[in-house]
């Protein structure tokens, strides 16, 4: 996902949230996720600038250590707000297991019925150069490649996902899930859903009302019953015939 600009609490300036400093008072700046919507803010901040939720402190987390997907380095167990994830403090990717991303999009979804929001958030575009350069990863807790997917089949945000132990968030993506969620996005993927079952249902039932009709057309019988009530029938005419 593209970078996002952000202000420097220092000077004000705008910045690119991949600037490791601020181009204009030179401030050495260091980026970490908002405890709410988990969309990168620079250390200073007193308020998140995407979602307005209180700046709060990454704390270490007691979880066993694993490798970067990406970077093959050791990443960093990290609780934000109340959900314990691992951190790679190279690419700023994170690593949420099955249960923490479960929780996370419960918990989003919750507040999106309170807000009451009426249509989703837009979905993220998937830019044609990020499939150009799609790279499996392992999971760095079996070691098999992910699947890649988008999540909720139309948010437009693109995942590692391994079923099993948990999900692989390249820098922002985890951040533009909740903003999906947030605006509703997965009550509109439900209905959808549902719509598109319905649909297909309703194809089967011509499909095969269809095929009855060949059937009876070409002298079939649809069922047993009406099967032997025609042998009946002609076994009648039979006798008439030759008595």
């Amino acid at each position: 996902m593209e970078a996002q600009t952000l202000n420097c609490p220092n000077c004000g300036a705008a910045i690119s949230s991949d600037s490791p400093q601020c181009q204009y008072c030179e401030s050495k700046l260091a980026t970490i996720a908002c405890p709410s919507c988990f969309a990168m803010m620079f250390i200073g901040s007193k308020h998140c600038p995407h979602c307005g939720a209180a700046a709060a402190q990454a704390t270490a987390a007691e979880l066993s250590v694993l490798k970067c997907p990406r970077c093959k380095t050791d990443m960093s167990s990290i609780t934000l707000g109340t959900m314990a994830m691992r951190e790679c403090e190279r690419c700023v990717g994170l690593w949420v297991e099955v249960a923490a991303f479960e929780k996370i999009c419960a918990d989003r979804e919750e507040q999106s019925a309170v807000l009451g929001t009426a249509s989703p958030a837009p979905a993220h575009q998937v830019r044609s150069a990020d499939l150009e350069t799609v790279r499996y990863v392992p999971c760095p807790q079996c070691g098999q490649l992910m699947n890649r997917i988008n999540f909720a089949r139309c948010s437009g945000v693109i995942v590692d996902i391994c079923k099993g132990h948990g999900t692989w968030f390249d820098r922002d993506e985890l951040s533009g899930i909740v903003q999906f969620i947030r605006g509703g996005g997965l009550e509109v993927a439900r209905q959808k859903e549902k719509t598109e079952i319905e649909f297909q249902r309703e194809q089967l039932r011509a499909e095969q009302l269809a095929a009855a009709k060949r059937a009876n057309s070409l002298g079939y019988y649809s069922s047993d019953e009406d099967r032997l009530g025609g042998l009946s029938a002609a076994g009648g005419l039979l006798k008439l015939l030759m008595g």
